[in-house]
């Protein structure tokens, strides 16, 4: 028997998920998503070092933009495989669709500092949870795995945007 991010008990789901199984190590990246608490928040902070990491090494934004499509286009594709398999629709340990999210705002940073990462986390969760259109369509409207992640790619625009204009006006 499991329970979804709704709390409706699945009793023909074949088995719970477990962090023994590569496809949700992978989409609770690294089981950050089994957090008790706000696990959607737990698993954007989990990303933060390794995006901290990459802006210190300060490579070129274009080298991440083909690996990050990559990326999304196969959470898709996993996430829809795995909640077929466990009968579940975007539950709150998939946190992957939080970190590829993150990673997109994050491809918009004009300085990598604390600051800056800061303010590109506030934004993205603000959006993330917001869901505006037309992430909100992803959200809700597609049942397939892309609804589950394209969301949260969605909300990384709009983060990024919203943050573009408060780098011009604000910190520059």
């Amino acid at each position: 028997m499991t329970v979804d991010s709704n709390q409706h008990i699945n009793s023909d789901a074949p088995h719970r998920p477990s962090l023994k199984n590569p496809d949700v190590m992978f989409l609770s990246f690294f089981g950050t998503g089994f957090s008790p608490y706000a696990p959607g928040t737990v698993g954007t902070l989990a990303c933060l070092p390794f995006l901290a990491l990459l802006g210190e090494l300060n490579p070129p934004v274009i080298f991440f933009i083909p690996l990050l499509t990559i990326s999304t286009i196969l959470s898709c594709f996993i996430a829809d495989m795995t909640q077929k398999k466990y009968q579940i629709h975007d539950p709150g340990w998939i946190v992957i669709d939080e970190v590829l999210g993150m990673t997109t705002a994050w491809l918009f940073i004009a300085e990598h500092n604390s600051l800056h990462l800061f303010i590109l986390f506030c934004l993205f969760r603000f959006f993330d949870i917001i869901k505006f259109w037309p992430a909100s369509y992803f959200d809700k409207d597609m049942k397939h795995g892309a609804g589950t992640i394209l969301d949260d790619i969605v909300s990384g625009f709009f983060a990024g945007f919203v943050y573009l204009g408060i780098n011009h006006f604000f910190l520059s």
